[in-house]
Parts: structure tokens; sequence; C-alpha cells
């Protein structure tokens, strides 16, 4: 059974930076994961994925200040996020399949009940 866990989420100024987490237990070693997020009134969209093999892809709007990773027995993943801006404000989700969707599709079979991130100007 794939369980996902997210962590790490919370209240911090415009500028500011967070690391997200994400505890992965019963899940394949060669699924492909990702973090999405929701803000209010919006619909879930995908920032960045990451491949079995370690190849980071992310969507337009997070280029550059997002970065994706995770440990090398595919157990954590994390979510770099810098020079936070309150539009960056949503719940954020871990999410794995056993492929990759195409960003920012986030059509992921699998999805942790999320961190909510709070940007204040």
């Amino acid at each position: 059974q794939v369980q996902l866990v997210e962590s790490g989420g919370g209240s911090v100024q415009a500028g500011g930076s967070l690391r997200l987490s994400c505890a992965a237990s019963g899940l394949p070693d060669d699924y492909c994961m990702a973090w999405l997020r929701q803000a209010p009134g919006l619909e879930r969209e995908a920032l960045a994925r990451i491949t079995s093999d370690g190849t980071a892809s992310y969507a337009d709007s997070v280029k550059g200040r997002f970065t994706i990773s995770k440990d090398g027995a595919q157990k954590t993943l994390y979510l770099q996020i810098n020079s936070l801006t309150p539009e960056d404000t949503a719940m954020y989700f871990c999410a794995a399949d056993r492929h990759c969707w195409v960003l920012p599709q986030a059509g992921y079979r699998y999805t942790g009940h999320g961190t909510q991130v709070i940007v204040s100007s």
C-alpha cells in the first residue's frame, strides 16, 4: 500500500524559503514522483516531477525558484522553495504514479494529504 506523508509547510514572509518533505512507503522504485499544489479557487497543478533515475522537470511558473530532489532509495521526496511570494500560498501535495504526467497536469494516481504553505507580504 502506497503512503505519502508531507511535512514542512508553514507561514512565512515573502522572500523567504521553505523545504517541504514527503515520506514515501510502499512505492515501487521505478515510479515517478512529483509535487503538486492547489491554491484557493484554482485547479490542482503539478509544479515539478522527478523520474526514478533522478531526472527533474519543472513547470515554467516555478523554474529557477523550486528544486525537487529525492534520496537515493526513493523514500523521501523534497521540494526546496525560494523567493516565496503570496501567490505561492497553497496546499502542496506529494504525488506518485507509474509514469510521469506532462507538466502541469496533475493526474497522479497517488497523492498525500498535503501540507499548507502561507506566504504573507
